[in-house]
């Protein structure tokens, strides 16, 4: 009475995942964008450590240093040369408090409470520099 189905449905070959490009966890994902705003962060605040060196700066990088290596895997994260002589100290503090901010989002929702933490004291730092 029915002609049985001779093709694959179109559904089931939707349904499969293809194997063409590699497919990474929301958890490997989420790593991989903390690492970047940290990374982020990590510049401005080797740039702002040229234009005006101090001892809390000089922790925060180290800090932001061991975060990425840990995201990383163990390799060591790029480090800004120096700053351009035209960077407005203000204008990087605000961008240092954005990252720090995206990187304090990404991390809440990973559940990173050392990569959380580190990043809403360094809003807090950039915060009270930006507005002085």
């Amino acid at each position: 009475m029915y002609e049985p189905i001779r093709t694959k449905s179109v559904h089931s070959t939707v349904a499969r995942p293809s194997s063409d490009f590699p497919h990474r966890s929301r958890e490997e994902e989420l790593d991989i964008q903390l690492a970047g705003h940290l990374a982020a962060l990590l510049a401005v605040t080797d740039e702002l450590r040229a234009l005006e060196p101090s001892a809390e700066l000089d922790v925060a990088a180290e800090r932001l240093a061991g975060q990425l290596t840990r995201l990383r895997g163990g390799a060591s994260p790029a480090r800004a040369a120096a700053a351009t002589p035209t960077s407005r100290l203000d204008a990087l503090h605000q961008r240092a408090h954005a990252l720090a901010g995206r990187a304090l989002v990404v991390a809440a929702s990973r559940a990173d409470t050392a990569a959380a933490i580190l990043s809403a004291e360094r809003m807090d730092a950039h915060a009270v520099t930006a507005v002085a």
